[in-house]
């Protein structure tokens, strides 16, 4: 089979635990390069994964003749320049999210790569899981009627680091929405098949002292008139999470506990039927539904596949960088929505 040849620009952190494992098991993958920010890093890097070279500056990497796509997973603030350096170089690319510092940079950088004739998707990876995939199929085959009602949850155990981006407006641009908030919002609008119309939030940082969001709360109107709640946290212990994905209609609904995260897992049960009269008993809400099934597997393997399926067969990519430039362009408006406390149309 032919392969995509990859480089690696930021190795640690996301791309070693997760990424690169999930390159590794890609039948139509093939890791050449890696580039960490000093020598010893990227060496470090490059013996464990057994891969061709190390770099430790990212011009070098794009000059290196066998890499026809890099992976960019380092600090936000970075993400723009070295997408339109990976454009120059003639490099496809899959960039995490979010795409850059700002929309308007966002925006730049897809224009850029379009200009330059090179792809460039999102590190969106949790649309690969089993169970998103299984209720985005429900809903498409109207299995819960008229979607009305979706809740996501996303959360994590983040105290203060000294010098974490993440934790740093001018290097990631918001907490814990901008970080997990968006995997959920961009999940309700992939299994509901339509996108966000309006936006409202609320934003706090309540436990600790850093100048970024621990706790987000974001309301949403779908364009299928669905209303959804987005709730993502740096401030709840991990022993505590509960990672879901819940969506109601007029025909049923279907609930997804744990079925999100960087593991493809969880349970998701689906209750599907037809309603009839008004029940002023009120004493169904016990009922209990199926439990479905799920071929699970590693979202990142299936996230580099369908990349590379892309690019080796000129195909459209399941992820464009597009996506992600609307993701931000929702997030801008939530953070604006808090500030201003409105309701704003997107």
């Amino acid at each position: 089979m032919k392969k995509l040849r990859w480089g690696v620009i930021g190795a640690g952190g996301i791309a070693d635990r997760r990424t690169i494992p999930g390159m590794m098991l890609a039948e139509n993958a093939e890791l050449v390069a890696v580039m960490e920010i000093n020598m010893e890093l990227a060496e470090k890097c490059r013996a464990k994964w057994g891969c061709k070279r190390a770099y430790d500056n990212e011009a070098a990497l794009l000059a290196d003749p066998e890499v026809d796509a890099v992976y960019i997973a380092t600090p936000v603030v970075c993400h723009a320049k070295q997408a339109m350096m990976a454009a120059d170089a003639g490099k496809h690319i899959l960039i995490e999210k979010p795409l850059a510092s700002t929309v308007e940079e966002s925006e730049k950088v897809v224009a850029y790569c379009e200009e330059k004739g090179v792809k460039i998707a999102a590190g969106l990876m949790m649309r690969f899981g089993a169970h998103i995939q299984n209720m985005k199929k429900a809903v498409a085959e109207g299995k819960i009627g008229k979607p009305a009602t979706g809740y996501a949850q996303f959360t994590a155990w983040f105290p203060k680091e000294e010098g974490n981006w993440r934790q740093s407006k001018a290097t990631a641009g918001g907490g814990s929405m901008m970080d997990m908030g968006v995997h959920c919002i961009d999940l309700l609008q992939y299994i509901n098949g339509s996108p966000v119309v309006q936006v409202t939030a609320m934003h706090d940082t309540i436990s600790f002292d850093y100048e970024v969001e621990d706790t987000s709360t974001v309301l949403l109107r779908l364009e299928n008139g669905c209303q959804c709640v987005v709730q993502s946290n740096f401030n709840i212990p991990d022993e505590a999470a509960k990672w879901r994905v819940e969506l109601f209609g007029d025909k049923g609904r279907l609930l997804g506990e744990n079925v999100i995260g960087q593991i493809d897992c969880g349970t998701l049960e689906g209750m599907f039927c037809e309603p009839g009269a008004y029940n002023a008993q009120q004493d169904n809400n016990l009922a209990r539904g199926e439990l479905l099934d799920a071929e699970f597997g590693n979202m990142y393997t299936r996230e580099i596949e369908s990349f590379g399926n892309s690019i080796l067969n000129d195909l459209p990519l399941e992820v464009p960088a597009t996506d992600a430039v609307r993701l931000q362009k929702i997030m801008a408006l939530a953070y604006r929505a808090n500030d201003e406390k409105k309701i704003l149309d997107l």
